[in-house]
């Protein structure tokens, strides 16, 4: 699922919502300062995407104040989690170092078409196996 928005914000919501998705599965829980530290931005710039993420219904808090997906925050999250991952399985076995095949995947993950993404995981399950220890 791809968030249609104006002006660039899709990347940053897509950002934000994949790191939290990130964060919340390695750690449990989800603080602001967690977000920041993942993104390396500072805490206001944290705390005004997160207003607006609330305001578009993607995230919520917790009694604790945790930030917690929402079920279209989360279909946002794990979409662009799975292009992420997918896109450097994919860089990875063309021969591309790992550190780099994130960082890549990172860039693209944003901008790849639905189409274009399908297509890739089609050729990759017909033609390349999987790299050893993945």
């Amino acid at each position: 699922m791809r968030v249609e928005e104006e002006n660039g914000v899709q990347k940053t919501t897509e950002d934000y919502l994949e790191a939290i998705l990130m964060i919340k599965e390695r750690q449990g829980y989800v603080r602001s300062i967690d977000v920041a530290e993942q993104l390396g931005v500072t805490k206001p710039s944290v705390t005004y995407t997160t207003k607006r993420l609330k305001e578009k219904g993607y995230i919520t808090t917790d009694h604790a104040g945790m930030l917690v997906l929402t079920d279209s925050g989360m279909k946002v999250a794990g979409a662009t989690y799975n292009r992420h991952k997918t896109l450097t399985d994919l860089f990875v076995r063309l021969g591309v170092h790992p550190e780099q095949a994130r960082t890549d995947a990172c860039k693209i993950e944003h901008d790849i078409s639905e189409e274009t993404f399908d297509a890739l995981c089609k050729y990759m399950d017909a033609n390349l196996k999987p790299v050893q220890g993945a």
